[in-house]
């Protein structure tokens, strides 16, 4: 994703910098969130750096696709910046470059845009393939899905409503589920990752599960990126190819969006919430024109657009993770 225009002078020892304290706050959150200390040291240490390179690397050909197609077009271009968000999330933010002069022409901003993803994508798809062929299956109790999902807005307001009753002595209790202190964490499949699972491993049996290798974890982040990345909103790279596509109508696209983002808030989880709002009140739904709007979208971008909105669909998963108790 490439950040509002701003006149700077490239830095590579602010670039080094941050991502190396991205490195170690990826490998803090990593083995913080995703392992705990049931591991050795020297294991979890390994794990954790295995999910940051591979992370960062995915990330950061992300960017530098965006960077060299910038460069290819004559368009001012920052290196990455790499986000580093200490024990929060995935311990980043991701990364960013900086644009620092106007785009040319659509088909300039259909290279630019889709170049992030294509090549993010490119680079997580080989890590997950080995991941997958390293991961082990280990023990899991089934958990079936519902909808509206436990953490959506929709059963959050009901679970309000519920305690509320119970505060005021209008009802009772309800029975509470039985908790044998485990917490497992689940990892939402997207097409694209079900078809890797289907292509690289044998049916798993009822009760069985996978304990995704780190390198399989930061493939699926990967994919999240990309779908994150792709929404066709405002300035976000799926919102620059929008706009190359359908001009000022994509303020249209964008708002189609918004509602697909709400409706997954209501009754998928609120998880998704953030980035509705970081999507209209943040990036918003316009995008500056081209300095040469009169040159034609080519056919070639067009069928890039069209790859582009099917990794989109690829990459979709209407929750990424959830947390069940058991």
């Amino acid at each position: 994703m490439e950040s509002a225009p701003a006149r700077s002078a490239n830095r590579p020892w602010l670039h080094l910098l941050l991502f190396l304290l991205t490195l170690g706050t990826t490998s803090l959150t990593f083995d913080h969130v995703f392992r705990g200390a049931s591991l050795p040291w020297s294991e979890r240490l390994t794990e954790a750096l295995t999910f940051s390179v591979a992370l960062l690397t995915i990330l950061g050909a992300h960017e530098m696709g965006h960077y060299l197609l910038a460069r290819l077009h004559g368009v001012d271009a920052s290196l990455p910046y790499f986000i580093p968000l200490p024990y929060l999330g995935v311990g980043t933010l991701g990364a960013v470059i900086r644009i620092r002069s106007r785009i040319p022409t659509r088909n300039a901003l259909v290279d630019i845009g889709a170049a992030g993803p294509l090549a993010g994508l490119a680079v997580a798809l080989p890590f997950l393939v080995w991941g997958l062929r390293h991961s082990q299956v280990v023990d899991v109790p089934e958990v079936p899905a519902s909808f509206p999902g436990h953490t959506s807005l929709w059963s959050l307001g009901v679970d309000f409503v519920q305690w509320l009753q119970v505060k005021l002595s209008l009802a009772a209790p309800p029975p509470e589920a039985p908790f044998t202190g485990h917490v497992l964490m689940i990892f939402g499949d997207s097409p694209l990752m079900w078809g890797l699972k289907w292509l690289m491993l044998e049916p798993l049996p009822a009760g069985k599960g996978l304990q995704e290798h780190p390198v399989v974890i930061a493939g699926w982040f990967g994919l999240l990126v990309t779908l994150l990345n792709l929404i066709p909103v405002g300035q976000f790279d799926g919102g620059h190819l929008a706009f190359a596509l359908w001009g000022k109508h994509a303020r249209w696209v964008g708002k189609g969006m918004a509602l697909v983002l709400l409706f997954l808030t209501l009754f998928y989880t609120v998880t998704w919430g953030p980035w509705l709002l970081v999507a209209t009140k943040v990036v918003g739904f316009g995008h500056p024109e081209v300095t040469q709007p009169a040159e034609p979208l080519g056919l070639g971008r067009k069928l890039v657009c069209a790859v582009c909105f099917l990794a989109l669909a690829g990459c979709a998963m209407p929750v990424p993770i959830r947390m069940e108790l058991w």
